[in-house]
């Protein structure tokens, strides 16, 4: 068991972490990816480690869908051609970086990140 700032992490908080942040990659096979961390949120409120970590990823996953959104109107002013793949990649990258950082336990903030949702 690990410490998070004061909130005690065990091994099945870490797994259901890890799970609400790699969830994410529903989006892939055309799954929007904020329904893998929106189920982790809605089913493990009761675990103050796995809500907030389950929350920042919905949060994220809220985000990055806007701005792959407004990636995609710019396509057409040719600014898209060059955002869409950078908000692409950065959203891959950010998901691996935080379901590591969940594996040991730690609490991730993405970057990048509006708070549509609050704890």
């Amino acid at each position: 068991m690990t410490t998070t700032d004061t909130i005690a992490v065990t091994r099945e908080s870490q797994d259901w972490a890890v799970a609400a942040h790699l969830s994410a990659f529903v989006g892939l096979f055309g799954i929007p990816s904020l329904l893998g961390p929106l189920v982790v949120w809605l089913v493990r409120r009761d675990d103050a480690y796995v809500e907030s970590q389950a929350r920042d990823a919905l949060n994220f996953n809220l985000s990055f869908l806007l701005y792959g959104l407004v990636s995609a109107l710019a396509v057409i002013v040719l600014v898209g051609l060059v955002a869409l793949p950078i908000v692409a990649i950065t959203w891959f990258v950010l998901v691996i970086v935080a379901s590591v950082a969940a594996s040991r336990g730690e609490a991730y903030r993405y970057p990048f990140t509006i708070e549509f949702v609050r704890g």
